[in-house]
């Protein structure tokens, strides 16, 4: 089953690569969505996949990007909406 995961991630994760990283990820296990730098300091991801796969996506979110420190993640879920067509970076 589909299943939509927001992430709110906090650290240092900006100017590092950490969202070219999770773009690739993404892509890698079909996921559609985004990512994206916030003004606060952190990234933004959407996705949307397959539920268990997406629970291994949070692990690599925390610990799968060279030189990121991830200090937390807020996370929330929901019903996927099929909004998307590919996993994409936002500016």
């Amino acid at each position: 089953m589909k299943k939509r995961l927001i992430l709110k991630v906090k650290g240092q994760v900006q100017g590092i690569g950490y969202r070219y990283a999770v773009q690739k990820e993404a892509k890698r296990r079909g996921f559609t969505g985004y990512v994206k730098n916030t003004d606060a300091g952190g990234v933004e991801i959407v996705a949307e996949g397959d539920e268990r796969d997406l629970q291994n996506f949070i692990l690599f979110c925390y610990n799968g990007v060279v030189n990121a420190v991830v200090q937390k993640i807020d996370e929330s879920r929901s019903e996927a909406t099929g909004a998307f067509s590919d996993f994409v970076i936002r500016y």
